[in-house]
């Protein structure tokens, strides 16, 4: 019987890696509105791309630090089921865009070390979900994306009250291995099946989608 584990595929930029998405079996699409990103889309890219998706796969939108100004006009325009925001956010400003956009948000929190865990806590508390990530390098210019794990070990075995998905360096090769070390039940790629930054590779996907849909050895 294979796996429950839900994959979202991050950084889509066209219909064709939309397709190639949804063909593997992925559960979420990640769309990116970060102008420093490779993978970075107009309002007007992310709306034909949203509205492409079939019912069933959810359709995420990354922001980073964004205003209200910016969320108003993605949420205005692009049909969207969770926002995630992936900067420096703080709890209250959580509560705030769950509230003004009616929208579940997901949070993600960079982990390098032990001293980072308490972050988890204090976002699983007033987000809906949280997305738990490798910490970015700090002179990179991505909060994400960058092809970087974290030691697995700091995560395995917890849990919070709300639920998380694991980023950070997985690929077709590591993730059936992530999975089995964190019991991750969702793991989220964006670098990891691209054949250069911001170009999705339709076999890298499937070959994603079915390593981490496959049963744990």
């Amino acid at each position: 019987m294979p796996s429950e584990t839900r994959v979202k595929i991050c950084g889509l930029r066209d219909v064709a890696a939309l397709d190639a998405a949804v063909g593997a079996g992925a559960n979420y699409v990640g769309l990116v509105f970060f102008p420093k990103s490779p993978r970075n889309v107009s309002i007007a890219e992310a709306a034909v791309i949203a509205q492409a998706t079939p019912p069933g796969v959810a359709k995420v939108a990354l922001v980073v630090d964004a205003d209200d100004a910016l969320l108003d006009a993605i949420t205005a325009q692009v049909p969207l089921d969770i926002l995630q925001l992936h900067g420096h956010e703080t709890p209250a400003r959580v509560r705030e865009i769950r509230a003004r956009y009616g929208l579940p948000v997901m949070k993600a929190v960079g982990v390098a070390d032990e001293d980072d865990l308490a972050a988890l806590d204090t976002y699983a508390a007033v987000a809906d979900q949280i997305l738990v990530d490798a910490k970015p390098p700090k002179d990179a210019d991505l909060p994400g994306g960058n092809g970087l794990s974290f030691d697995w070990r700091l995560i395995a075995g917890r849990r919070w009250p709300v639920p998380w998905m694991l980023a950070g360096g997985l690929t077709p090769d590591n993730v059936r291995e992530a999975i089995a070390r964190t019991g991750a039940t969702q793991v989220d790629v964006s670098s990891g099946v691209e054949a250069a930054p911001g170009v999705k590779d339709a076999e890298r996907i499937a070959a994603f989608c079915a390593a981490a849909h496959s049963d744990p050895d």
